[in-house]
């Protein structure tokens, strides 16, 4: 029997699991909002996506969470790397850190990353962080990224439906772009901050420890 796509086995987890455990710890999500989060998951992965592409939309989401996977060696046996980032600032403008986890398409962690900031806005820590999981899937030789964070607004900007009028943030708004473009492909997917768990755990350690 031939192995299930990613997003076949989302499918088939919306439509035969029960997700108790999930509905327990979430109460405001029943089985039908369950589902069609999946759905939406399933649909998130099998979106066309060429060279330099933001494959992104409304619709967009991703599809788990980071936070409970066995961490990997730090070395990428895959050409396509999914990149969860984030970043915290405990006040706006605050102490701020950066966050991004690495991840292969199996589920194998191969790097949880921080960066401290000083006192910086939460938007240029959301873009901090999702630099600096780029900039390390790079020097990993990734050919492939996924991109999921849960800050809308950069995920847009990025995939040109929103202007980036701060002059803080244009200059790595442009970093982040020329960096995608290096990558053979790319796409951006916005997620719930709860399925973003993992890097957003790293941009606050980089807060708390001065990563």
């Amino acid at each position: 029997m031939a192995s299930p796509t990613d997003a076949e086995l989302l499918r088939f987890i919306a439509a035969n699991e029960p997700l108790e455990a999930t509905r327990r710890q979430h109460g405001d999500l029943d089985r039908e909002a369950l589902q069609a989060l999946l759905e939406r998951a399933a649909a998130a992965l099998e979106a066309p996506v060429g060279p330099g592409l933001a494959a992104n939309g409304p619709s967009d989401s991703g599809f788990f969470s980071t936070s409970s996977l066995p961490s990997g060696p730090g070395v990428a046996a895959s050409n396509r790397i999914r990149v969860y980032s984030d970043g915290a600032a405990r006040g706006n403008p605050g102490l701020a850190g950066a966050g991004a986890v690495l991840v292969e398409p199996n589920g194998r962690v191969v790097e949880r990353l921080g960066k401290f900031l000083g006192v910086q806005t939460n938007n240029y820590a959301e873009y901090m962080g999702l630099l600096l999981g780029l900039k390390r899937a790079k020097d990993l030789g990734v050919q492939e990224v996924e991109v999921f964070a849960d800050s809308e607004l950069m995920i847009r900007q990025l995939g040109g439906r929103y202007q980036v009028k701060s002059p803080s943030l244009r200059p790595l708004y442009e970093e982040v772009l020329e960096l995608l473009n290096q990558f053979g492909r790319f796409k951006l997917v916005h997620v719930p901050r709860e399925m973003n768990a993992a890097a957003d755990e790293m941009s606050n350690r980089a807060i708390d420890e001065r990563m």
